[in-house]
């Protein structure tokens, strides 16, 4: 199989895990449950739910029914927290943006009081769907009782905390945080407080790679190291999947500030050159396009070279990593 056809094969798989989740739009708050599912539907790569999988596979390539279901939770679970995060990214007091893969966004579909709702139930949901899952390993059914439920059960909570952490104050909601300290112009649709301060302090290449750290390198972290950890992979293993999943998550982030400069929209399913009109920082502007290709490049190379120390099957993840680091400007 070609490359494009195994990630099509594993999109599809990944999708028929996220949509048997999805809220039945029925009853009073149909709308929302139309919302949320409409901003699942919307397409995406699946690339985080598809780094738990590989990951995990690395570690633990065969699983018990038990470990199945609790591993397909946290693969909806990261996708719906990465879709509740673009939903609120989105918002009139955010990045203002009225397209995203193509298709309009969730606010912009369904006004942005729905659009803030919508992404407070995925979020809550995401945890729900986790919290459920780890429910579920029955320790005291002497029947079907093994000695490694109650470890693999202890591994999902860590894993669960783990995405308790990524995605929030101390994470993604960090990052976030820090794009608006030191983004220009900030707007507060609905009022008349919209402003623009050009006093806002200016930002350097360490506080915009912490702001990268955490608003993209954090979810990607997620990812790759709760598969690990419910693949029952060693202390010095996470420590390999911590420093490749960061430095994957800086250079993705780097290669989208190059595609908002030279992509296109048709390519990237979103407006090109958003970045200028927010007056965004990005590595573009403070290092110029040609050192953002630069790093871009020495990150991939060394991402491949800590996945080469990670046990199991890695073709795959290998291919998944240059098509995510190498896309065409």
């Amino acid at each position: 199989m070609t490359f494009q056809e195994k990630l099509l094969q594993r999109t599809k798989s990944i999708n028929d895990i996220l949509y048997a989740c999805l809220p039945e739009e029925t009853g009073n708050a149909k709308s929302l449950y139309e919302a949320c599912n409409y901003s699942i539907l919307a397409g995406g790569k699946r690339i985080r739910p598809m780094l738990v999988l590989e990951t995990y596979q690395l570690f633990l390539p065969n699983s018990s029914d038990e470990q199945r279901v609790v591993l397909h939770a946290f693969l909806s679970a990261i996708e719906f927290i990465h879709t509740y995060s673009l939903v609120h990214d989105d918002l009139p007091a955010m990045d203002n943006d009225m397209l995203r893969r193509g298709k309009p966004t969730t606010h912009a579909a369904y006004g942005e009081a729905m659009g803030i709702l919508a992404g407070d139930a995925l979020l809550t949901y995401a945890f729900e769907i986790i919290s459920s899952a780890i429910a579920s390993i029955d320790l005291f059914d002497n029947k079907n009782y093994q000695p490694s439920s109650e470890k693999f059960m202890q591994a999902a909570v860590r894993a669960m905390a783990l995405f308790s952490n990524k995605s929030g104050m101390y994470g993604m909601i960090k990052g976030q945080v820090i794009d608006m300290e030191y983004t220009e112009t900030y707007s507060s649709t609905g009022s008349d407080n919209k402003y623009e301060d050009s006093s806002k302090k200016k930002i350097d290449l360490p506080v915009l790679l912490e702001m990268y750290e955490n608003k993209t390198s954090a979810l990607l972290e997620a990812s790759m190291l709760s598969g690990a950890i419910l693949g029952g992979a060693t202390k010095d293993e996470l420590s390999v999947v911590d420093r490749l999943s960061r430095k994957l998550g800086l250079a993705f982030q780097i290669c989208d500030d190059i595609l908002d400069v030279e992509g296109s929209e048709e390519k990237i399913g979103k407006p090109v050159h958003s970045d200028d009109k927010n007056k965004k920082n990005t590595y573009v502007v403070l290092a110029g396009i040609e050192n953002a290709k630069k790093m871009a490049e020495a990150l991939t190379n060394e991402c491949l070279e800590l996945l080469d120390q990670l046990p199991g099957e890695k073709s795959f993840l290998k291919e998944l990593f240059m098509f995510l680091l190498k896309r065409e400007y």
